[in-house]
């Protein structure tokens, strides 16, 4: 467990490292020329997680962490915190934090990644079979939970990493938090959570690269209109306030 919980330590820093050089640079290039330097990071997780996939080390690791946390151990927590970073993104609007985007923008970006995160997901589970830690299915490789985390954790970081970098990196500790939980819960190894992590933050960066429907706005001009989300036990909704 404690080389598992360093490999996500060192992966955590890198992407901090490689955003921060990144960020010193920016003066110097377009924005877009950076985007090889942003796969590098994802690449690299998904890369570990097929590489780590059914091997006897992370089979050994989900021993060792179920033997650490208790055999009969089980946290929901991680069906909420999945979503934590999401609402941030529209908490930072409403309290005032300058985001690169409208909110419109940001919730076609979370649409459109969400969209794209599922079907890739889910077409890996299906494609792939492996089967649970818990043996509840086949259906481990890779973590939706973790991917959705990691996707909401780096738009986040998108909209606020040039106006307030603290608030902008904070999604990831719920993001990691929750592909910690996944495996601790016995729902996904090492190598999902690792694989779900990369496929979130590929998809968030490719979507703030080719910005898709960019000019497709229709309340870029309205200033009374705001948006904000509500978590109601299971349910997790957004309201739409008009100020007349």
């Amino acid at each position: 467990m404690r080389h598992f919980l360093c490999l996500c330590l060192i992966l955590f820093f890198c992407y901090q490292n490689s955003n921060a050089q990144e960020d010193t640079t920016m003066v110097k290039q377009k924005p877009h020329k950076s985007f090889l330097s942003k796969t590098i990071v994802p690449a690299t997780l998904i890369l570990s997680g097929v590489l780590l996939t059914g091997t006897q080390t992370e089979k050994n690791w989900q021993i060792d962490i179920r033997n650490k946390v208790g055999n009969n151990y089980q946290n929901e927590l991680d069906d909420y915190i999945q979503y934590v970073p999401y609402a941030q993104i529209y908490l930072g609007d409403i309290i005032g934090i300058k985001a690169k985007n409208h909110w419109f923008d940001q919730t076609k970006n979370i649409v459109i990644g969400g969209i794209l995160t599922t079907v890739i997901t889910h077409s890996l589970k299906r494609g792939v079979g492996k089967e649970r830690p818990d043996a509840s299915s086949n259906y481990s490789f890779s973590s939706g939970h973790t991917a959705a985390a990691f996707l909401g954790a780096t738009i986040l970081y998108q909209e606020y990493k040039d106006t307030s970098p603290m608030y902008a990196y904070s999604g990831y500790l719920f993001a990691t938090s929750t592909g910690g939980l996944r495996i601790m819960n016995n729902k996904h190894w090492v190598s999902d959570v690792l694989a779900g992590a990369g496929i979130g933050i590929l998809v968030a960066n490719i979507i703030y690269y080719i910005e898709p429907l960019k000019n497709w706005n229709p309340f870029k001009k309205s200033k009374n209109i705001t948006f904000s989300p509500m978590i109601n036990g299971n349910e997790f909704t957004f309201i739409a306030a008009l100020k007349f």
